[in-house]
This record gives C-alpha cells, structure tokens and sequence, in this order.
C-alpha cells in the first residue's frame, strides 16, 4: 500500500497545476457547503425557539373540535337551522378550578389560565386597538418568557395593583405614554376602566408589541362583563416533543379543543423540511461540480500514464493495484480538498457570525443565526469524498482493463 500511495502522489505532483485547480474546486464546494448548513441550520433553529419560546406548548381554547348541532336538530331530524347566532354568555372554559385541578394531577410541565379580548386604550386623543389579556402574574411567568423582555417597569407589578396595565413599546410609542401614565380602557361590553401603566415590554416580534396588553385577570373580566371566566389555558411543558400526545390527553379530558404547537404551525414545519431537502440537494450538487474535475484530473493522468501502466503491469501489479493507485489519486484530492474546505467552511461562518445588523419588520434582527455543529463537516467531507471515489474509481477501472502488451507495441 505505500508503493501504490507514492506512486499515486507521484502522478498528482506531475500535473500539479490541474490537481491545484481541482483541490480549489473541493475546497470551495465543502466551505461554502458548510457555511451555508450553519446559517440554514440556524435560522430553523432560531424560528423554532422563537415559536416554543412565543407560544405556549399546549393552548385549551374555548371551542370543541367537532361542535355539537343545534339542540333542535337534535331532537328532530327533519329540522334545518338556517342563520343560528351563538349565544356569547356560554363562551369560556365552564368550572375553571375543577379544569386546573384535573390537569394539575398528572401535567408535565406548568399552566395558567387566561381571559382574552379585545380592547381599545385610550391616552391624549390617541386610541389603539389591542388584544387585552387577563392574566395571574406568577402563573402567567412560569409558561412565559415576557418577565425577561420588560423594558420598563415590572409584569410581577400587576399583581400589586389591580388596576394596572402591562403594554407592549409598539403600543406605548402608538399612544405616547410612559411608564407611571394612566390610560382609558374600553371593550364592547361598554365598561370602561382607567388603568396604570406598571411597565412595558419589547419581544421583537411585532405583532406582540404593537398590539397586546396584559391586565389582572379580574380587571379583564369585568372589563369583559365574564366574571369568574377563563378562555385560555397555557401550558408549558418539560419535554416539548410531548406536546402533541398531552394535547391529545387533554383533549379527551376536557372535550375542549387543545392545540400543541406543532400542530399550530403544522404548514411552517412542512416548509423546514421542504428546506431542509433543497439545502441539502444543492450540498450535493456543488461537490459533484467538483467531483468532475477530480474526473478530468485522473483520467487526463490515465491518459498519459499508458505506458507506466504498461510497465507497471508487466513487472507484476495485477488489476486490483492498477485500479487503487488512480482510485488513491481521486481520494487523495478530494481528501486534501475536503479538509482545506472544513478550515474554509469554519472561517466563512466565523465571519458571517460577526455581521451585525438591525432589520425591524416582523421579527428584530441583530445577527445572521448560525449553528456550529461536527455533523456538517462529516456530512460535507463525505460527500466530497463519495464525489471524489466516485470521479477516481470510473478512469481507474478503465486503466485496470488496459492491455500491456498493446500499450508497449504503440496499439494505443
């Protein structure tokens, strides 16, 4: 074996320039490979978090998956109802504290029950629209992460203060108030209620700081008219990938509809793995580019090696050792290709780590999302090698099946 490796080194220094040329060719192909899985991989990872990190795990709303017919439909099969208006007073997740004890027996993880509605706020001449939630402030924290996104002010202050209100920057720049200014809440339920801000938030998220507000559960629902009424549950839970069969759970439980968040964002998660496929297609596409000057490489060397191969079979080298000397040749590059490609792949990323940047559209940004991770390297390295195996092993064959005796009589 280290006569067949020199021998194959010596035949790529003899065309050092084209082995140069197709080692750049591997190196470009696994760096950029690289590079390219770390910010694809990351930006995945960084919408995911923002999900989990945004939503509960398991949300139970006030709504059944199959609702129940019209109690006239019911008792009279040949009844049709035409135009029926559901009656608003039914809304709302009936005997809370029987749900929360129920759940609380066997839940993975922790929740809080919410009344959700909408409001307008109303500060020197100004009014927003905002989506008003009631809320238990301890609770509320322990399935949130809004405790760590307060600007201004304290979420825990609510508790302290019935009559306070958390808002969101977008908000509070919409009606040009503080923190500590008192501003006017209304609902369609005609209440009206002055309430203090106790502090403001900021996500990044756009819709949620431009549009939501959190009050005291019992503020909400006598803003709302519901006393004692909860719509929501929040869950989180210890093991996100549980979400899907604790809703299921919950769900027959309850006979309330309980969503998890996979299913939630069931289309986005198609998408990542439609991503995922391209990404890793076009992975594939760029080394096997670069595995066709590995080809050109070992076969223009195939070419110009008859004789040698002639003289190499005649002192004793069989098929076999032909055939790994050009296949060694190929790996060789690849090889030396797929390691300076790694050292390039890691500089690259390293780079765009340090682009920063600020782009406010529906998500704040101050950085590319970039995840460093071995298996990128693995998985580009072993296609640049696969690609270059496959480009040796082809001229490397046809080498073996070279007749010595016409090669040294001038057949070809």
């Amino acid at each position: 074996m280290p006569l067949i490796l020199s021998i194959a080194m010596t035949h790529v220094r003899g065309r050092l320039r084209q082995s140069v040329v197709s080692v750049l060719g591997v190196m470009l192909g696994v760096g950029f490979s690289i590079a390219m899985a770390a910010l694809m991989q990351g930006s995945q990872e960084d919408f995911i978090a923002m999900l989990v990190d945004a939503m509960p795990h398991v949300e139970v709303s006030d709504e059944t998956r199959d609702p129940a017919p019209p109690p006239a439909a019911s008792f009279y099969g040949a009844v049709n109802v035409i135009g029926a208006r559901p009656d608003d007073d039914t809304r709302g997740l009936r005997n809370p504290t029987r749900l929360r004890a129920m759940l609380e027996s066997w839940l993975p993880g922790r929740m809080t029950m919410t009344l959700a509605g909408q409001a307008v706020l109303r500060y020197g001449g100004r009014d927003v629209a905002v989506s008003l939630t009631g809320v238990d402030p301890a609770s509320y924290l322990k399935v949130s992460t809004i405790g760590g996104d307060m600007r201004t002010g304290s979420f825990i202050e609510l508790a302290a203060n019935l009559n306070g209100i958390v808002i969101g920057s977008g908000v509070a720049e919409k009606l040009g108030a503080r923190l500590g200014d008192t501003i006017a809440a209304s609902t369609s339920s005609g209440a009206v209620r002055r309430l203090k801000i106790v502090g403001i938030y900021h996500t990044g998220v756009t819709q949620a700081d431009d549009a939501t507000a959190y009050a005291m559960l019992k503020t909400a629902q006598v803003l709302f008219a519901r006393p004692d009424v909860v719509n929501r549950i929040a869950v989180k839970l210890d093991d996100i990938n549980a979400a899907r069969s604790v809703a299921a759970r919950i769900e027959r439980m309850t006979g309330y509809r309980a969503t998890s968040w996979q299913e939630a964002n069931e289309a986005l998660m198609e998408v990542l793995v439609v991503r995922n496929v391209i990404m890793y297609t076009v992975v594939g596409a760029i080394l096997l580019v670069a595995g066709f000057g590995i080809f050109t490489i070992v076969s223009t060397i195939v070419h110009e090696k008859a004789r040698d191969i002639a003289i190499l079979k005649s002192l004793g080298f069989g098929q076999g050792d032909i055939r790994r000397i050009f296949l060694v040749e190929g790996l060789v590059i690849g090889a030396v290709g797929a390691v300076l490609g790694s050292i390039l792949g890691y500089l690259i990323t390293v780079g765009l780590d340090s682009v920063t940047f600020e782009v406010r559209t529906n998500v704040e940004m101050t950085s590319l999302p970039l995840t460093y991770s071995p298996l990128h390297y693995l998985i580009a390295s072993g296609f640049a090698l696969l690609a270059a195996g496959i480009a040796g092993y082809l001229p490397a064959r046809r080498a073996a099946k070279l007749n010595p005796v016409e090669i040294i009589r001038g057949a070809s």
